[in-house]
């Protein structure tokens, strides 16, 4: 699958279906092997003799200087003690520098990642990918496969900057803090082949003496008092016993460090892999800035702690609108504000690292030692009284057995005295998968505040039950549409959807008639299911028209259930007005004046044969085509006339929209060549009249809806210092919207 924003080509990339994109530059010959995972094919190169092996790209990629360009690679060859990638810089034909990156600790058969990050040095126009290994002798085979090279890929929403996150540039991002010293190393780590934002490169912590070692980011970013926020690494400890953590800090204006949250990684054996490790906080009222700490506790000398995409986030909602925090929904750093309110059973998180997880990497364990009803109950979190909650866990019975597991919220007012608790719901364990139970009650009066409630029974002594994802939620209509005439689209909201699934979701019009609504990859036709909420904005919705919109949902194993809206309108109050849409740009969507609508032709190919001695001519004709004509509108200012100029640039099909009742329905289109005239003589006059020839087209399957593909403001501000560092790159605000660098 071709890496998305990689300068080279797929063929390149994935040595498929040839070796075409490369070739020899020092002691290798290249042929093509077979079992890569990005695509079967990978780079052989064997060496002619003994010693440094080198291959490089066979194409230069253009490259502006003092521009960051990061480059990676998956290798394997356990006869090679070293291995390391480079990128090549170039001024035409003339190497300037190459950008190495530290060798590999160990070799390994087993597929790894290497990588390198720099700035293209001064003068540089082009860039070559270097792959480099180290022989023993004649005939040593090394393999490459799935690679990059282009801007640094970095996790979105990260607050802390692409070098803290990944040590690909320098170990800068960080410094000591007490007993340990920092650097940069290459372990060897099987890392998924999609796993972009993990690199070859790793933090490495050495602890100087015995003791406790630690050290911190040196980035500040800023926060939100009263936000919860979201930090984790992928943890290498030096052994199972070490005492690995990451630690949340919050400082306030003056740079005063004013709370922590640690989160201790409990490693499986032998512990040679990378664990991520998760820890969140809410940032204190006068919260200003936070860092991410991580060390050993009771080090010995020498001891090597190791970190891997580092990152500090917004947390994210276990479940749309809940009210748990992460700590409270998840045990991903241990109980948060859970507790046993009554029964012989113990809670804990469960250990070692990966052992029993719904979402991330823990969860709650509940041990009862005899066969008893226990209550486990949650901190409490605030509601509002009088309307419908929806409490929800994800329980797995993982020794023992358990006869019922009860869910139930419990309300408190503001003085934090208890309303009582309903009923809630009972559910049976039929076996030992991860069941989702939940439980809907209303808020009594005066309620302010509520804790979930579970209560398990246990049937045998010592049965052990895991609990994860807990989640408490006002309940809100499970699908929801609206209508914004004025911006020509409307709404769908689809809440509660089963992750893994796949979602389809069609239009369907005032005859019964259904179309599949548009989405990011094109039409949304078993598309699987990544967010327990969608939001579909249906920019090709029809004017004037009653819409409604019917969702079928379907199940990893084929079961179909489904859903339905009601019904809205979009209307177009003025009759001399039309929409011309970009499909994969709304963004770019605009209402003009229509002066004169197309007069219609239907093309068809005919070929016309005189036969000889017959009055009347053979003509064979192909089918007739769809409608051709001259749409005319005016634009009314320099705004609309530059809006529209910004519409046609691109030249994509375009969907027309005209108010009902006009005789034209609705049509995708192409556009041909176009003039622009003035409606006077005045310079100053800003109408424009423009002439646009028309196509009928068919309407397009596989366009996606483009947009902002995750990032946010805040990746804005974490990649870039400045609105003048932006101008360097984005020559438009759509070009920013869109990450299209110039």
């Amino acid at each position: 699958m071709p890496i998305p924003g990689n300068l080279l080509s797929p063929t390149t990339e994935m040595v498929d279906p040839n070796t075409s994109g490369w070739t020899a530059k020092l002691n290798a010959t290249l042929s093509k092997g077979v079992g890569g995972r990005n695509g079967d094919g990978c780079l052989l190169a064997k060496s002619v003799e003994a010693g440094e092996v080198q291959a490089r790209t066979v194409s230069s990629y253009p490259v502006t200087a003092g521009t960051v360009y990061y480059c990676f690679a998956d290798a394997s060859g356990a006869s090679s003690t070293q291995e390391r990638i480079g990128i090549r810089w170039m001024a035409g034909s003339t190497e300037l520098s190459v950008s190495w990156s530290l060798p590999t600790m160990t070799a390994a058969a087993a597929w790894h990642r290497v990588s390198v990050a720099a700035a293209a040095p001064a003068g540089a126009t082009q860039a070559q990918v270097l792959l480099s290994s180290t022989a023993a002798g004649v005939g040593v085979n090394h393999f490459w496969e799935n690679v990059y090279l282009g801007l640094p890929i970095r996790t979105l929403g990260n607050l802390l900057p692409f070098n803290t996150e990944s040590s690909e540039l320098d170990a800068s991002g960080w410094t000591p803090v007490v007993n340990a010293t920092v650097s940069r190393q290459v372990p060897v780590v099987a890392w998924a082949a999609t796993n972009y934002t993990a690199g070859g490169h790793a933090l490495a912590m050495t602890a100087q003496a015995a003791g406790n070692a630690s050290i911190l980011s040196v980035d500040r970013p800023t926060v939100a008092p009263g936000r919860e926020y979201l930090a984790y690494a992928y943890l290498q400890p030096p052994t199972v016993a070490a005492v690995a953590w990451i630690e949340l800090r919050f400082y306030d204006a003056n740079g005063n460090q004013i709370s922590a949250t640690r989160s201790v990684l409990a490693p499986p054996t032998p512990a040679t892999g990378m664990y991520r490790q998760r820890v969140s906080a809410t940032a204190p009222a006068n919260a200003a800035t936070c860092s991410l700490a991580a060390g050993l506790d009771g080090a010995s000398a020498g001891q090597v702690l190791r970190l891997e995409t580092i990152v500090i986030m917004a947390a994210p909602e276990i479940q749309a609108g809940s009210v748990l925090p992460y700590a409270d929904a998840s045990f991903e750093q241990g109980l948060a504000g859970w507790s046993v309110a009554s029964g012989v059973a113990t809670i804990a998180r469960t250990t070692p690292w990966g052992l029993s997880a719904f979402e991330g990497s823990y969860s709650l364990t509940v041990t009862s030692t005899t066969a008893t009803t226990s209550t486990i109950r949650s901190g409490r979190f605030p509601v509002r009284e009088g309307v419908n909650w929806r409490a929800q866990i994800v329980v797995h019975p993982a020794a023992g057995t358990w006869s019922t597991v009860t869910v139930r919220v419990r309300w408190y007012d503001a003085a934090n005295a208890s309303l009582g608790v309903a009923g809630g719901v009972a559910y049976g364990l039929p076996g030992t998968s991860w069941y989702a139970l939940q439980s809907d009650q209303t808020a009594p009066a005066g309620a302010t505040q509520a804790a979930v409630e579970i209560l398990p029974t246990a049937t045998a002594a010592n049965s052990v039950l895991h609990v994860d994802r807990v989640a408490l939620w006002e309940v809100l209509p499970l699908t929801a549409v609206t209508a914004d005439s004025e911006r020509g689209y409307t709404t769908l909201t689809l809440r509660e959807l089963p992750l893994d699934y796949t979602i389809s979701v069609y239009r369907v019009g005032a005859d019964g008639a259904r179309r599949l609504v548009r989405g990011t990859s094109g039409l949304i036709d078993r598309q699987t299911i990544v967010s327990d909420i969608l939001i579909v904005e249906d920019h090709e919705a029809p004017m004037g028209t009653p819409v409604s919109y019917h969702i079928a949902i379907y199940s990893p194993s084929g079961s179909l259930s489904t859903r339905s809206s009601g019904t809205v309108t979009l209307t177009l109050d003025d009759i001399n007005e039309a929409w011309l849409k970009d499909p994969a740009n709304p963004q770019r969507n605009m209402r003009v004046v229509v002066e004169k609508a197309p007069d219609w032709q239907r093309p068809i190919e005919q070929s016309s044969h005189v036969v000889r001695g017959r009055r009347n001519k053979v003509i064979f004709s192909g089918r007739r085509q769809g409608l051709e004509g001259d749409l005319a509108i005016a634009t009314r200012s320099d705004e609309e006339r530059q809006a529209l100029h910004l519409l046609l640039d691109s030249g994509n099909l375009l969907l027309w929209q005209a108010a009902p009742g006009m005789g034209v329905d609705d049509m995708y289109v192409a556009v041909g060549q176009v003039p622009e005239a003035r409606l006077g003589r005045l310079a100053q006059e800003q109408w424009r009249t423009w002439t646009l020839p028309l196509v009928e087209q068919d309407m397009p399957v596989t366009v996606g809806v483009n947009g902002a593909a995750g990032r946010t403001c805040q990746d804005v501000l974490t990649e870039f210092a400045t609105c003048a560092d932006l101008l360097d790159v984005y020559d438009t605000s759509e070009d920013l919207l869109l990450d299209r660098r110039g």
